[in-house]
Formats: structure tokens, sequence, C-alpha cells
């Protein structure tokens, strides 16, 4: 059974950072790639970002660009993912999924078929 489980999440203040985990069991991790994705009160799942899955290639949207890093630790099946200079509009529940195909990485939500619950990131002052 595949598991996706978010952590990390919080309160910070703008220009704060927050760290986020992704730690995944039920599949072999080294060979699918990962994505995190975000949805803020009342708007549509976005997308944030994507690694392929070793970690030597990723993909930001440009609203994270600069600002949010992701690794991946294969030794712990954990996807890690560094938010520094957040912003109020960062505000949203983040989730992590797995993409449905090994191999291939893609910034297509539709190409993530597992998804975790999420954790909440509030920025506010």
């Amino acid at each position: 059974q595949v598991q996706l489980v978010e952590s990390g999440g919080g309160v910070a203040q703008p220009g704060g950072s927050l760290r986020l985990s992704c730690t995944t069991s039920g599949f072999t991790f080294s060979s699918y790639s990962t994505s995190w994705a975000r949805q803020a009160l009342g708007k549509r799942l976005e997308w944030v970002f994507s690694t392929n899955r070793d970690g030597s290639a990723t993909d930001a949207a440009d609203s994270v660009k600069g600002r949010f890093t992701i690794s991946r630790d294969i030794a712990n099946n954990t996807v890690y993912r560094q938010m520094n200079n957040l912003k109020p509009e960062d505000t949203a529940l983040y989730h992590c999924g797995k993409h449905r195909s090994p191999y291939w990485w893609s910034r297509d939500l539709r190409d993530y078929n597992d998804w975790g619950q999420g954790t909440q990131v509030t920025v506010s002052s």
C-alpha cells in the first residue's frame, strides 16, 4: 500500500523558513519521481515543485524559484522541501505526490496518482 505522509508545516512570519518532509512507503522510492503541490483556501491545487527519482534534476514554479529547494533522502524514503523567504501568499495546504510511472517525471499533476493528506503552512505576521 502506497503511503505518503507530510510533516513540518506550521506558522511562520513573512521572511521566515520552514522545512517540510514527505515520508513514503509501499513502493520503490528510488524509482519514482515526486512532486509538491499546494492548495490555498478556496483555490485549486497548484503545482509547486518536482524532482526526478534520484534528485539530480528539479523543476519549480516561478512563484517559488529561488526560495524553495527540494532534496531526496533515498536511504530513508523521504523527500524534503526547504522553504525560505516565505510570503503570505505561500499560505496553503501542501501535499506531496508520487508519479504514476517509474523513471518518468513531470510538472503535470495528472501524472501523479498517489498523494498525501497534506501539511498546513501559514505565513502571517
